[in-house]
């Protein structure tokens, strides 16, 4: 292929039975509501904001310590600290959508209802534009198991948001690589309702402190982020996507994640079958990372000649012979 002018790129992304402007979201709980992102970047040129994982009341989260470094990553064990639904619904989408901001807003609950109940509470707010079920949270009701273990459950939660969200907005599943198929979580979700797929969550780690010679998060366990599970997030969507070409259940787009840096990093989701990518822990130490991938991504298509981004969606499997 032929590079082309960046200018020219269409980066307009599939996203449930819609489109975004461009395909670059931010990752749930890395750049909170966005208030402290929207010093570093204008919220609106992003094609979405994903927002923190909200449930139904407010939430204190894990005791300290709950953050840890690890080697091309970080360790987090957050536990879902948050203002509740209210609060949000209140305070923070009238703020984001002064800005122009599409919000993809993340929802949790200890139980099938609690994530209704915060989906419902989105219908008619201002900015939003989808919902993303976090299904990778703890399920009380099932002796701490998550709902994204198990296809029942996953489909369960899934179902019961998309019966009580607007019909207009879509809902899509967050989906966790701690288990044996991610592609049967993925079928399960799509059946239930989800029109597109979150991938991937953190995967669970421990760090033991060797001065302490105890486990360093205070919580024992966390989620593991950043450049070192970008393989593991690049495979599950590869096999997900691959899953949905041989028409084993309905095809929607994916919004992939995990360790994405760079526009490279982004172009690699893409061919893997992502419509669009998230950026999480890069914030962290490049608030303007987001923007900055963006940009990348669209020179990094430009340069193989692609005139928009759907051409690239997938291509790895068109190619792999």
């Amino acid at each position: 292929m032929n590079a082309i002018d960046p200018e020219s790129v269409d980066l307009t992304a599939p996203f449930g039975a819609g489109t975004l402007p461009n395909p670059v979201s931010t990752a749930s709980g890395c750049a909170g509501y966005g208030r402290e992102l929207a010093k570093f970047l204008p919220l609106a040129e992003l094609g979405s904001i994903t927002t923190k994982t909200i449930m139904p009341y407010p939430r204190s989260g894990r005791a300290t310590p709950r953050m840890a470094e690890t080697p091309s990553g970080m360790l987090n064990g957050i536990g879902l600290q948050g203002s509740g639904i209210e609060h949000f619904v209140e305070q923070e989408l009238p703020w984001l959508a002064e800005r122009g901001a599409r919000v993809l807003v993340s929802v949790a609950g200890e139980r099938v209802e609690e994530f209704a109940e915060c989906a419902r509470a989105l219908n008619g707010q201002p900015g939003v534009v989808g919902v993303e079920v976090n299904i990778s949270c703890p399920n009380v009701d099932n002796r701490g198991l998550v709902f994204a273990a198990n296809p029942a459950t996953s489909h369960d939660v899934v179902q019961a948001v998309r019966e009580v969200a607007d019909p207009a907005l879509p809902v899509y599943a967050k989906l966790t690589p701690d288990v044996t198929s991610v592609t049967d979580i993925a079928k399960a979700c799509v059946r239930a309702g989800a029109d597109g797929l979150s991938m991937i969550n953190t995967l669970l780690g421990i760090v033991i402190d060797t001065d302490t010679l105890r486990p360093h998060l205070a919580g024992t366990t966390g989620g593991l982020s950043g450049p070192a599970i970008r393989p593991v997030a690049v495979r599950c969507v590869y096999e997900v996507h691959a899953a949905m070409r041989a028409g084993q259940f309905a095809a929607v787009p994916i919004l992939g994640m995990g360790g994405i840096r760079t526009g490279r990093d982004a172009l690699e989701f893409v061919l893997a079958g992502a419509s669009g990518v998230a950026v999480g822990t890069a914030v962290f130490n490049d608030p303007t990372a987001p923007l900055r991938v963006l940009d990348e991504l669209r020179e990094a298509l430009a340069a193989r000649g692609f005139a928009k981004l759907t051409d690239a969606v997938g291509l790895a499997h068109h190619l792999n012979h």
